[in-house]
């Protein structure tokens, strides 16, 4: 004998069914999509920063919402919030340019690699080895030192320690790949190995490796805000979080707003390149 469910409890099945499956993946595009969101922001700082940030905009030490100042100003008059914005748009471009630029020469050494084999992979691969070996904070503030403190020698320094980990993630990925039986055939049809690493190798291991690298975006401007910290980035007066908030440790316990506007400056986009990140990754997932 058939039983009548009732409505409400049909439709709360239904919700049920469907909320695993159609909201979390909502969620995780929405996530993925802030990347492009910050980065259009980023490019549109200039008009959305509502004074110059190197020259003073009103009286000096200004609490936020003062003087319609939103963040207040700092200890000679600048807009805090105009030199947070800039700031931030220096911190995310310059970590979308260590991202790529480890993605594209660790992808290719370790495509090499994994897609070759034999005394190439053991030599790359043993190169890498020396590079992951050395502390690469240390390697960077070495790199830094001896090149002297700027924007371009700060990144140039982070980058050259960001490729191992991609090289070793593509190596393993395309080693894996080649074993693959697909590959196998198009090796016996005569693929060549230029080919054969581009159309049947490198796809399969790009997923990885763009996941490996928004969950990268997060630690990087953790770590160029760090550099910059210690005195290691752009010089003043250029508007940079991690020396802003440096140089003005000594108004913490007065003027809070001076050195902790730019310290929430960082903690804002490592949160967003962290949570797009994890986002991403849970997208790759669903689709392997």
């Amino acid at each position: 004998m058939a039983v009548a469910v009732p409505a409400l409890t049909r439709w709360r099945s239904v919700r049920i069914t469907l909320a695993p499956k159609s909201f979390p993946n909502a969620a995780n595009w929405l996530g993925v999509s802030l990347i492009a969101v910050v980065t259009l922001v980023a490019l549109a700082v200039p008009l959305l920063a509502p004074h110059y940030p190197l020259v003073p905009a009103g009286l000096p030490l200004r609490a936020p919402g003062q003087g319609g100042f939103l963040l207040g100003t700092d200890n000679i008059g600048r807009d805090l919030l105009s030199r947070v914005l800039y700031g931030m748009r220096a911190s995310w471009f310059a970590a979308l340019a260590v991202v790529a630029s480890g993605v594209l020469v660790g992808g290719l050494i370790g495509l090499i690699a994994g897609a070759a084999g034999g005394w190439v992979d053991s030599l790359l691969m043993r190169i890498t080895d020396a590079f992951l070996a050395l502390p690469g904070p240390v390697l960077a503030i070495a790199v830094v030192a001896a090149l002297g403190p700027g924007f371009t020698h700060t990144l140039l320094a982070v980058s050259i320690v960001w490729w191992p980990f991609y090289a070793r993630l593509v190596r393993g990925d395309v080693a894996a790949l080649a074993a693959r039986p697909h590959v196998e055939s198009a090796k016996l049809a005569g693929v060549g190995p230029i080919r054969l690493a581009v159309r049947h190798l490198l796809p399969g291991a790009a997923p990885g490796a763009l996941v490996a690298a928004s969950l990268d975006l997060g630690t990087l401007i953790l770590t160029l805000s760090a550099l910059s910290f210690l005195g290691l980035g752009q010089p003043a007066p250029a508007p940079e979080l991690g020396a802003d908030a440096a140089r003005n440790l000594g108004y913490f316990l007065q003027q809070w707003w001076i050195p902790v506007m730019p310290g929430l400056g960082v903690t804002v986009l490592a949160l967003i390149g962290t949570v797009a990140g994890d986002c991403l990754r849970n997208l790759m997932k669903k689709e392997r």
